[in-house]
């Protein structure tokens, strides 16, 4: 394969559990060594994508290639694939050296490579001297961080990511990431990451595909598709206020957002909740037209719950009028984008 060709190519994939469709023409191409993540709210399809490329779940329709190669029909241990869940699944009676040599061994590697090509990794993945230690003798960032090294051994030519941070300490969650995308990078190996967290995947992903219903909804570099929402689904998923405006929806920031404001944008509207997000004061208002928004920035003790405030904003992003229309009442989802 060259260096132009996708390692991965994913046409028209379908997808249904009881003839129920949960994936719809379902198209994209990975690079060699690429690092692609994938948002979605929860049901959205992203666990079962991930399984059907993995092959243990089946298609309805569409191909995959890897390599050049037709995979679909193949079964899951043909692939080449790895798979990384929340659960580490190390085997507890082995030690993390045994179970990062399991799969080297397998493959008829000699005891002394196998142990040689053990070292690297735990070396890449910061775990000399663990070798010894049994999987119910290390944290949970440490049991991660052994089973990437022991899907790393497996020599995957892709591996496949499924929110493997999530029950993760979130003191130690932004170190592991950190720690995860390096390690990929440095090996070259390209991963497919699926995540309901934005930041992650915006901070994780080469480029970040959006998945809703089933349907991939778009792919770009993060840095366009943060700043380029595509739909209101999209921009509520990326952290913004959607309202309507009068040719259609727009997207505003919270943090475009200004309290005692004036001018075409201004609206007026009850204050609901004022909370501190860490730096931040964050401000819940209901809007007299039904909307709510969030809105971030205020200096601390500007206002309280239930007073009438003014609030106007001058950035807003044009979305497509087509599609899913806003809510009414209407929101931000979780607490603002990065």
């Amino acid at each position: 394969m060259s260096s132009s060709e996708p390692l991965l190519r994913v046409d028209r994939l379908g997808a249904a559990w009881d003839r129920v469709p949960v994936l719809t023409d379902i198209s994209f191409d990975l690079a060699p060594g690429e690092f692609l993540a994938l948002l979605g709210p929860n049901g959205s399809g992203k666990t079962t994508l991930l399984r059907c490329l993995a092959g243990l779940e089946s298609v309805t329709a569409g191909t995959i290639a890897l390599s050049g190669q037709r995979i679909e029909r193949w079964p899951a241990h043909r692939r080449g694939i790895g798979l990384m869940s929340q659960e580490p699944a190390l085997f507890p009676g082995r030690s993390v050296l045994e179970n990062v040599a399991f799969a080297p061994l397998l493959r008829g590697a000699e005891p002394r490579s196998a142990r040689e090509e053990v070292g690297r990794l735990l070396a890449l993945l910061h775990l000399e001297g663990f070798e010894d230690r049994r999987p119910d003798q290390l944290s949970g960032g440490e049991r991660q961080r052994v089973a990437l090294a022991r899907t790393l051994a497996a020599r995957p030519a892709l591996i496949l990511l499924d929110e493997p941070f999530a029950s993760i300490d979130v003191e130690l969650r932004a170190e592991l990431r950190a720690e995860f995308r390096r390690v990929l990078r440095e090996s070259g190996t390209a991963a497919i990451h699926v995540t309901h967290d934005r930041e992650e995947g915006l901070f994780l992903g080469d480029r970040v595909g959006l998945l809703f219903d089933g349907r991939l909804e778009t792919i770009e570099p993060p840095e366009v598709l943060f700043h380029r929402p595509t739909s209101v689904p999209a921009a509520r998923l990326l952290g913004y206020n959607v309202l309507g405006g009068p040719t259609g929806p727009v997207a505003v920031h919270p943090t475009d957002l200004r309290l005692g404001a004036d001018g075409p944008t201004a609206r007026r509207g009850t204050v609901w909740a004022v909370g501190s997000v860490g730096r931040d004061t964050l401000v819940a208002i209901g809007l007299d037209s039904g909307e709510r928004l969030e809105l971030r920035g205020a200096p601390a003790g500007t206002v309280r719950p239930g007073d009438r405030v003014a609030v106007g904003w001058e950035t807003e992003i044009p979305l497509p009028s087509h599609g899913p229309a806003p809510k009414s009442p209407n929101a931000a989802t979780g607490s603002g984008a990065p």
